[in-house]
């Protein structure tokens, strides 16, 4: 486990309360396990093609197998791995064109939100934005993969949260997680230099989104979509 992700790992806790209503510290164990297993996929820990067993993840997370495989089953349903009966989970592998459907779906939906936000989103509400990019350009300059998904995701929510429409959110976001596994292959320094470009398109977005440059605007959101 890479010193990102165990540092994400949850801390070893009793799984059920038994003071508590509800379950509830079972609960935030789970959600931390997922939380943890997403860092994991995307800094590489869990590997495409392998196989996990819910009680050897458990052991590296320092909780009962059965919080593991709740979370698995969870990420089952989002496409980042699939059941092995009787042996695990073995993580998706995802190809070129997989991933480049992914972006052009995306791109399908996220494109003419934003072109059609640029005209009419006041350049104040944009601004107060600035601190999410940033917080991409931080996660970039880091090279931490799993703190750049989630900033990243960030960003995009915020940005179609400005249409009002949930449901778009949802699904873009949806699509986005998707996107982001399995990690780009190749040197560490390479990644983190595809991170900082990406976040660099963040805030240059933002800035032509604030002065209301649509032409800027459209060239930087179909790029952003052509290189994800």
């Amino acid at each position: 486990m890479t010193e990102a992700a165990a540092r994400r790992a949850p801390t070893r806790a009793p799984e059920q309360d038994p003071g508590a209503r509800g379950g509830v510290r079972r609960s935030s164990v789970r959600g931390q396990v997922l939380d943890a297993l997403r860092a994991a996929l995307v800094d590489g820990d869990l590997a495409p093609g392998e196989v996990y067993s819910a009680p050897a993840l458990g052991e590296r997370f320092g909780v009962s197998a059965t919080p593991v495989r709740e979370a698995m089953q969870q990420l089952a349903l989002e496409g980042a791995v699939e059941v092995v009966p009787n042996r695990g989970f073995r993580v998706a592998r995802r190809g070129a064109r997989e991933l480049g459907e992914l972006a052009e779906v995306r791109a399908l939906i996220e494109v003419p939100v934003m072109l059609r936000l640029a005209r009419s989103v006041p350049a104040g509400r944009w601004e107060a934005l600035r601190p999410l990019a940033e917080a991409t350009v931080a996660a970039a300059a880091a090279g931490d993969r799993a703190r750049y998904a989630d900033a990243d995701r960030a960003f995009h929510r915020a940005l179609l949260g400005l249409s009002g429409n949930g449901q778009l959110v949802q699904v873009a976001d949806d699509l986005h997680r998707r996107s982001q596994w399995p990690l780009v292959t190749g040197p560490v320094h390479a990644r983190r230099a595809d991170l900082v470009a990406d976040a660099a398109e963040h805030t240059a977005l933002l800035d032509a989104l604030v002065v209301g440059d649509l032409g800027v605007v459209q060239s930087l959101v179909r790029e952003h979509f052509a290189g994800s």
